[in-house]
């Protein structure tokens, strides 16, 4: 949990919100049962199971835009971004979340 502890840190600290938690059976094992999954850290925010640990971030761009940032929770680093026009549809939006997500299990597999 650390790693999302200094993760969510780091991202709030340069005005992101948590959106969301993408959390892999392995680090849920790691939360008291006691807790909801991730209560404490994470709030009302949904996490949901996932083969990587990784968070979605989102803030205000400019013109009205809103950025959304999918950012692994392990090493190395690395995060994908995607802008979005205030007018687009939030079923497109979903479908180019969706497609960062694979990108990002793609990236986050180990080698084969």
């Amino acid at each position: 949990m650390k790693k999302f502890e200094e993760v969510l840190a780091l991202y709030r600290r340069h005005g992101w919100q948590l959106a969301r938690v993408l959390m892999s059976e392995e680090s849920r094992g790691g939360l008291p049962q006691s807790v909801g999954v991730g209560a404490d850290l994470f709030g009302d925010v949904p996490v949901n199971e996932s083969v990587v640990d990784a968070m979605w971030f989102r803030r205000e761009a400019q013109e009205g835009r809103e950025a959304w940032e999918l950012r692994l929770v392990g090493d190395p680093p690395f995060a994908l971004l995607e802008v979005f026009e205030p007018d687009e549809a939030e079923e497109d939006r979903e479908d180019v979340r969706r497609e960062m997500e694979a990108r990002l299990r793609e990236r986050a597999a180990p080698p084969a």
